[in-house]
């Protein structure tokens, strides 16, 4: 009985902007760039379309700086950006998405049943300049989890990756080694899941807390009530994971069914 709140999705510090949301609702879902061209992902920055018009991805920057790339920071521009590989993580279309963060992702994540949902939330922009905020954008219900390390057995290893063909993790694996060297949690999705057509759910509140200088983001008090949340903390910052105490048809019936929902369709919009 349990949700879990994954932020992901491109922004400022890897794409050097912010997904476009639009005053339709509609919205970018751009995945992170790669860290690495070692990988199977087809999908590039000059190759993924925007929803909101003509377009692609690399339309949104002109630089990026993925890390590492052969062994340290490199500026990537011009048709060399256009070419760049995607770490497509959510895959929204194959219902999978990894993981090796270790500030409370992987715990949390290998946690999970079968039922339970991980939401994605991400950072998103209205074009006419207002404040940014971290939106939910989307979801997949848990069929099953898979956790491997460099210390499973190569042979378990590499089976694992090879039945999970379509996660941004086991495309950048080589000959069953990890990318890193890092414990991965692969979680495989099931109906209902995928990403909104429009109308994310805001979760962030920017302001400037009690016994603090400056502004900072913090999820919205009236999201912590609604989805209980019980650990990640208030600061939104760093993209914590966050785990809310809640079944997953309740969260369902909260948010609603990806490609039905409304303006209207959960208990905090905004």
């Amino acid at each position: 009985m349990t949700v879990v709140l994954a932020g992901v999705g491109a922004d400022s510090t890897n794409l050097g902007a912010l997904g476009p949301l639009y005053d339709d609702g509609r919205f970018e879902y751009v995945p992170i760039p790669e860290k690495t061209r070692a990988t199977d992902e087809t999908e590039t920055l000059g190759s993924w379309p925007l929803r909101g018009g003509d377009g692609v991805a690399a339309d949104l920057t002109t630089r990026i700086e993925p890390q590492p790339v052969r062994g340290g920071r490199e500026t990537v521009t011009g048709d060399e950006l256009e070419s760049w590989p995607l770490h497509r993580d959510p895959n929204f279309e194959a219902l999978t998405y990894g993981e090796h963060r270790t500030s409370g992702y992987v715990s949390r994540l290998r946690a999970l049943e079968p039922g339970d949902v991980v939401g994605f939330y991400a950072g998103l922009r209205r074009p006419g300049g207002d404040r940014a905020h971290r939106y939910l954008i989307g979801y997949v219900t848990v069929d099953s989890v898979a956790v491997v390390s460099p210390e499973t057995p190569p042979e378990t290893r590499r089976a694992v990756l090879e039945a999970h063909p379509e996660n941004a993790h086991a495309k950048r694996a080589r000959d069953g080694e990890l990318y890193l060297e890092k414990p991965v949690v692969i979680v495989d999705g099931r109906e209902p899941g995928g990403l909104f057509d429009r109308h994310p759910i805001r979760l962030s509140d920017y302001y400037v807390r009690e016994g603090n200088v400056r502004a900072q983001y913090y999820l919205r008090e009236e999201i912590e009530t609604a989805w209980n949340v019980r650990t990640g903390g208030a600061n939104m910052m760093y993209k914590p994971a966050y785990r809310c105490e809640l079944s997953g048809e309740a969260f369902r019936e909260l948010i609603g069914v990806p490609g039905e929902r409304t303006a209207d369709a959960a208990v905090v919009d905004g």
